[in-house]
């Protein structure tokens, strides 16, 4: 299947450089704070994640959730997001950035916007994510919230270039 997808911002995501605030100790950043984001957005929890260098993980999309991804090293990430909300003025666009130890950021990701992300640094990468939603709901009683195009031959989402 060929990609039809234009290059530009996807309306919805959200993407915040974060601040290191350096000392003799080393350094802090804020990674969320309540009065950045709107409520529909408040994280119900959050994970942390290692990435291998060269290892991709999506492209996947969620029905109701949103992802609040923290990228801030030691390695850096080539992350795409694809609109696929066709109500969505951005419908069909997708934009990429690299994030991570050199351009640290948190990325809102609205839900029905694909997305994937890939270490294209040497080192082992750490994401931290503060989704919306809880991971299959109240004592995990409920179905993934995930649509995994990783996992179709044919899906015109690809992290190839």
């Amino acid at each position: 299947m060929s990609e039809t997808f234009r290059e530009g911002e996807i309306l919805g995501v959200v993407i915040k450089p974060l601040a290191k605030f350096n000392d003799q100790r080393g350094w802090l950043t804020e990674l969320f704070r309540n009065d950045d984001w709107p409520e529909e957005f408040q994280p119900a929890m959050a994970y942390i994640s290692s990435t291998l260098p060269g290892v991709t993980r999506g492209p996947h999309e969620h029905v109701d959730q949103a992802d609040l991804f923290c990228f801030i090293g030691p390695s850096n990430f080539k992350l795409r997001v694809w609109d696929n909300r066709s109500d969505s003025p951005t419908f069909d666009m997708r934009q990429t950035i690299v994030v991570g130890q050199d351009n640290p950021a948190v990325v809102l990701i609205p839900k029905g916007v694909v997305h994937a992300y890939k270490n294209v640094g040497d080192l082992d990468g750490i994401v931290i994510n503060c989704p919306n939603r809880l991971y299959r709901g109240t004592g995990r009683k409920e179905e993934i919230d995930e649509i995994r195009h990783e996992d179709d031959s044919e899906t015109r989402f690809v992290m190839t270039d």
